[in-house]
């Protein structure tokens, strides 16, 4: 790419830098949580929310668990401040959430914004923000470092004067917009001077709220400047440190989670990264990852696939399917060597009765969110393993296939997949093995068979094969022995039973058997699987399967 000189590091290190939140292992408590998805991420919409769409999208961010919720800037449009409105008017904000509304540091848009809260009876956040970066003073406002300042401080006089004079509980928020590209010792300067209008105390706190207006350093920059920030605020007792991260350099959740162990309290996102350009920090990813961490992230996570269609038949918008936590294919293992090792983890975690989360390649319990792991985890195609398949087979339908059993139905099932190139569905997988495995009568199908005890046992056998019925006579030292010298004498001289396994596929006295055989000659081998409510039957019926795949094998 020819043209990478023009571009500059707009950004700047703090003078004193001391990485202590490097030091820092993980977060040990969640923040202040804020959506924005109702201002930041309907804006950044193709088609913005209707005025029912908010309110149920409100509620969505409620049930969620969210205590703060920014809800628009009322002063911005007629459907702006309708919103604002119907949330009072109704009485549907609840009395555990604030509201947040936005408005620039412009005496007429902070009267209209007032206007727009009078009757609410909850606790109302009024967010200030003015633009303080070299770029936005030199190129859009052409106003010196001391003007701009003048705009924060005025507009900060004039939010206390309102609401002084307003019957409600009003909170104050500040925000030098593009916090990012300012130098930080005057983003320091602004702030405090902002502090020092509004005289917080520890019990009547306000918010400085430090955004990543647009993402341009690396995120170690970012918790450097929220480091400075934090460390030199006036009264920084009385003040929550907020973040705002977006995503221009794909390193929102990164910039969140680093400013947070340099000093933030609070992160003001939205649900899937939904926001202008690349989107504001996911705050879905973030708690979860505090989740995995063993952090309880203060919020309701347990039913994310209700959560991610709401979302998308409100917004639009589509959540990815490698999207974190959320996406669709995110717990899928398609490798072989992948189900093996979730497999395996998965049974581990039944032997030993564990508590404790170790799974290989699931980073959390999709349980915990409302997945199932039959059919998100171990998913079925030409990539799949013997370990995954017989997982499923063996979880969602109750066969437990002996181990080389699963490695010769795993490529049965692959091989399906690849002629179709296409994933299996469970189902799919299960009508192969019915098909092919159980009970298959074609081109020998059982008729009847009786037994006598005689030095041994002696069976008879009635079978139909190619249109004639035939009986054959055996003798072994067990039912099963007895019947496999009948049949392979015949069809098959020198095959015997290698490998036999039985179990129950339900409980109770009408539950049925299922059996599992693998003949052999000592170089070819054949695998039957026979079903019924009577086990010696269903023996009969897999050494039949057996014996007819390999006839079918050798045509």
């Amino acid at each position: 790419m020819k043209n990478y000189q023009k571009y500059q590091r707009g950004y700047f290190m703090p003078p004193v830098n001391e990485l202590k939140w490097a030091k820092k292992e993980y977060i040990d408590r969640a923040p202040v949580w804020c959506s924005v998805d109702l201002r930041d991420g309907n804006q950044a919409l193709v088609v913005p929310m209707s005025l029912e769409e908010k309110l149920e999208f409100f509620q969505l961010l409620v049930e969620v668990g969210f205590k703060e919720i920014e809800v628009g800037f009322p002063a911005a449009s007629e459907t702006e401040y309708e919103f604002v409105r119907a949330l009072i008017e109704k009485n549907l904000i609840p009395e555990d959430v604030t509201i947040q509304v936005l408005t620039q540091s412009r005496e007429h848009i902070i009267r209209k914004t007032f206007e727009s809260l009078k009757g609410c009876k909850t606790p109302v956040i009024v967010h200030l923000y003015n633009s303080t970066s070299v770029a936005q003073r030199e190129q859009v406002f052409k106003k010196s470092k001391e003007e701009i300042t003048e705009i924060a401080v005025s507009g900060a006089k004039l939010l206390k004067e309102i609401a002084s004079e307003m019957e409600g509980n009003f909170l104050f928020e500040y925000s030098p917009e593009s916090f990012t590209g300012t130098e930080p010792e005057y983003a320091l300067e602004v702030c405090n001077a902002v502090i020092d209008v509004w005289q917080p105390t520890p019990d009547r706190k306000v918010i400085i709220n430090l955004p990543v207006t647009v993402e341009m350093s690396l995120p170690h920059v970012y918790a450097s400047q929220i480091e400075y920030m934090s460390d030199n605020m006036n009264r920084r007792d009385s003040v929550v440190l907020s973040l705002h991260p977006h995503n221009d350099r794909g390193c929102g959740v990164a910039d969140s989670e680093l400013g947070l162990l340099a000093g933030g309290d609070r992160i003001e996102g939205t649900l899937f990264g939904n926001g202008e350009r690349t989107g504001n920090v996911d705050i879905v990813t973030l708690a979860l990852n505090m989740f995995s961490h063993g952090v309880d992230p203060k919020l309701n996570l347990e039913n994310l696939p209700f959560i991610v269609a709401a979302y998308e038949r409100l917004t639009g918008m589509t959540v990815g399917e490698r999207s974190p936590y959320a996406g669709r294919l995110v717990f899928a293992a398609f490798s072989g060597s992948h189900q093996d090792a979730i497999a395996k983890g998965m049974n581990w975690r039944e032997e030993k009765h564990l508590d404790g989360w170790s799974v290989p390649y699931l980073p959390i319990d999709p349980h915990d969110v409302g997945r199932e792991y039959e059919s998100d985890v171990i998913r079925i195609n030409s990539q799949s393993g013997k370990g995954g398949i017989g997982y499923l087979m063996e979880k969602q339908f109750g066969y437990d296939l002996p181990p080389k059993m699963r490695e010769v139905f795993g490529y049965a099932v692959k091989s399906v997949s690849d002629h179709l190139h296409k994933e299996l569905s469970p189902d799919e997988v299960l009508d192969i093995f019915l098909k092919d495995f159980i009970n298959v009568s074609d081109p020998m199908k059982l008729m009847e068979c009786h037994y006598v005890q005689r030095n041994g046992i002696e069976a008879e056998v009635t079978i139909e094969m190619n249109g004639d019925t035939l009986v054959l006579a055996g003798h072994g030292n067990g039912r099963l022995d007895a019947v496999c010298n009948a049949l392979c004498d015949r069809y098959h001289p020198g095959f015997s039973v290698v490998t036999y396994k039985e179990h129950a596929l339900e409980k109770g006295s009408k539950s049925r058997a299922i059996s599992y055989i693998e003949i052999s000659d000592g170089k070819t081998s054949s695998w039957g699987a026979g079903r019924n409510t009577d086990i010696m039957t269903s023996s009969v019926y897999a050494l039949i399967s057996a014996i007819n795949r390999l006839e079918k094998a050798g045509k």
